[in-house]
């Protein structure tokens, strides 16, 4: 029986997502291969394929060494260059994994990087997002451009609004702090901000989020709302003209917090 996934920690504040049955596991954005091999054996779990949505060390420094004994798909972004990958995707792709039972859905989300892909498991309603939608926030733009940017948090905010996300990092904290500094007004923002303090001061995890969530509470997902504009103009000196330029705003502004 299929599991909800299973947050790995690693590094400071990376999430390696895993999701089994019992027997077979798959792997989202490895980075590091020592957490996920003591966590397989300590479950007693056989890896069946890996997950990547992008190309940064911290997504695919694994990838290598959980593959060196093992033969695995191991499913990417087609855009960029990806450690033994084998089967390349393209927005709109669909991943049918046998062990475990998984069925994925592929969207193309550029603007952290120029290729970065998220996976929908549609009859679980799961989305792995890797570094776009953080909950609270979003990637910073590496590569690609606030339109990108701005594009794909919309295509991943049209969602339905029950859809948990599993992003790659614990970023919540920082992320409402800022959101609560740009809306310092906004119930929901402050009700989400003391939740996530007290789960933080327990040193437990903010994730999963859900879609609807971050709707409500989520400043780069609300770039077009008049209040976030309005707090842009104080802020910068100039009121936005547009959501694409009001998303900008926050995004630098997040930068430079």
């Amino acid at each position: 029986m299929l599991q909800a996934p299973t947050a790995i920690p690693a590094f400071s504040d990376n999430y390696i997502w895993a999701v089994h049955d019992g027997s077979h596991c798959v792997v989202v954005d490895p980075g590091d291969p020592a957490p996920v091999e003591a966590w397989l054996a300590e479950q007693g779990l056989t890896l069946s394929a890996l997950l990547i949505t992008h190309h940064h060390p911290d997504h695919v420094g694994g990838v290598a060494a959980l593959c060196r004994d093992r033969d695995i798909p191991v499913y990417g972004p087609a855009r960029e260059s990806i450690p033994e990958m084998d089967q390349p995707l393209r927005d709109g792709d669909r991943v049918r994994l046998a062990e475990p039972d998984l069925e994925l859905e592929v969207i193309d989300v550029p603007g952290h990087t120029l290729g970065h892909i998220a996976f929908l498991a549609p009859l679980q309603g799961w989305l792995f997002c890797g570094d776009t939608l953080f909950a609270g926030g979003c990637g910073r733009l590496f590569e690609g451009t606030p339109e990108q940017m701005h594009h794909s948090l919309n295509r991943l905010s049209a969602l339905p609004e029950q859809t948990l996300v599993f992003c790659a990092h614990e970023y919540t904290l920082a992320n409402l702090t800022f959101a609560a500094t740009v809306s310092p007004d906004d119930r929901a923002v402050n009700d989400r901000l003391a939740r996530v303090r007290e789960l933080r001061e327990e040193q437990r995890i903010t994730l999963p989020s859900t879609i609807g969530e971050e709707r409500r509470t989520n400043p780069f997902l609300r770039a077009a709302e008049p209040q976030l504009r309005e707090a842009c103009q104080q802020h910068f000196g100039q009121r936005p003209d547009n959501p694409v330029e009001g998303f900008a705003a926050l995004r630098r502004w997040k930068d430079s917090a």
